[in-house]
């Protein structure tokens, strides 16, 4: 399960990235209503400073600030109901308990719906029978209630923008859902709209008010970035299902040291011999003097190393030694094993692998972003 803060992170570079621009394309024009439509209170008449003169600053303060608190309560009530529904997403989840594979698959449809997204801002025609859309009516409602001078309105109106999704939003509660947990998945939703809140109101009033050509331009734009996250997005999928990897071999960390074979000589695995270091000696992958094999990955922010070469036929422990170790590297799976382990922040964590048949086995960190695998071979030179 990946932590909370990493969720965090996530949803608000994701919101900054691409969800500003997209969700803007979908419920922009709610917000430029909320703002534009409704009426500025007539400026109060300030009494004259016994100078003589009234205060032009604070009229000039008064008239600049007007827009700015419709537009606060929209993304106010916005925060609020994508944290309370990443939170319902997050019980959800932990209720599944999905496997690492289907948290992989969930993560690879939310990159398809973004991929989808991005061809309808493309203009694509035949994409839009595949998406999802809020009914008519319900889009009427809330134009017809952005049209209102309540002070509540634009407040109610973000609030209710958690029924009209974009692509990325739909992507970003799937992610929710993969974390099984309430807490981690508000945190997911909540950053996401914090992300979004610095490009909003100005996305959604060029989307509102800009001309037929700009609007082009930046629904063309939004494309661009909301299929560049998609593509990211299906990448770390299919990693985190550990079908592929995309690591260059050249950029990979392998366990270059020999075995240790503890109470007996150093050498290969099947008994070679060498010098050097002391029995017992800290290796990344080592026989212990039961003959079981113990293969050890250090976990910090990342995987040291992420290749490693050991024997197959052989009881083998996998052991994560936790060095002050954060972010999604914590949440550490094997898809195919069905692992999921939240690593110590300081310690060891023991999986026993079995009996390996030659092979790759492959590990990755919750969202894919982290990967590495352990080569099992029969006979070791």
């Amino acid at each position: 399960m990946p932590s909370s803060v990493a969720l965090l992170i996530t949803g608000a570079s994701t919101g900054l990235l691409a969800g500003g621009a997209s969700c803007a394309a979908v419920q922009g024009g709610l917000l430029a209503g909320a703002v534009t439509r409704r009426r500025t209170p007539a400026p109060q008449k300030t009494p004259p400073k016994q100078s003589g003169k009234p205060s032009r600053s604070a009229t000039t303060v008064q008239g600049a600030a007007a827009p700015l608190a419709p537009v606060g309560a929209f993304l106010a009530g916005k925060l609020l109901s994508h944290t309370v529904l990443g939170a319902l997403l997050g019980v959800f989840g932990d209720a599944l308990q999905p496997s690492p594979r289907t948290q992989a698959v969930l993560l690879l449809t939310a990159g398809l719906l973004m991929a989808l997204f991005a061809l309808d801002l493309f203009g694509v025609k035949w994409v839009g029978r595949l998406l999802p859309r809020p009914p008519a009516s319900f889009g009427r409602l809330m134009r017809r209630s952005a049209r209102t001078d309540s002070v509540a309105t634009p407040a109610l109106i973000g609030f209710a923008t958690v029924l009209v999704p974009c692509g990325v939003t739909l992507s970003m509660e799937l992610l929710a859902i993969t974390s099984g947990s309430p807490v981690a998945g508000a945190a997911v939703m909540a950053g996401f709209v914090l992300g979004t809140a610095p490009l909003f109101a100005l996305l959604g009033y060029l989307f509102r008010r800009g001309s037929q050509a700009l609007s082009g331009q930046l629904a063309a734009l939004t494309g661009v970035v909301v299929l560049a996250v998609a593509a990211w997005t299906m990448a770390s999928a299919l990693q985190a299902g550990g079908w592929v990897s995309f690591d260059a071999p050249e950029k990979q960390a392998a366990a270059s040291e020999p075995f240790i074979v503890e109470g007996g000589d150093q050498g290969s695995a099947d008994g070679g011999s060498g010098g050097g270091e002391t029995a017992g000696a800290v290796a990344p992958v080592r026989i212990d003097a039961s003959g079981k094999q113990i293969v050890t990955l250090t976990v910090t922010d990342f995987y040291v190393p992420t290749q490693f070469t050991a024997k197959a036929g052989v009881p083998t422990t996998l052991v994560l030694h936790g060095k002050d170790s954060g972010g999604c590297a914590r949440a550490f799976t094997i898809p195919e094993l069905g692992v999921q382990e939240i690593v110590k922040r300081d310690g060891d964590t023991e999986i026993d692998l079995g009996t390996r048949e030659p092979g790759t086995l492959r590990f990755s960190c919750a969202m894919g972003m982290q990967t590495g695998a352990i080569e099992f071979k029969k006979d070791l030179r």
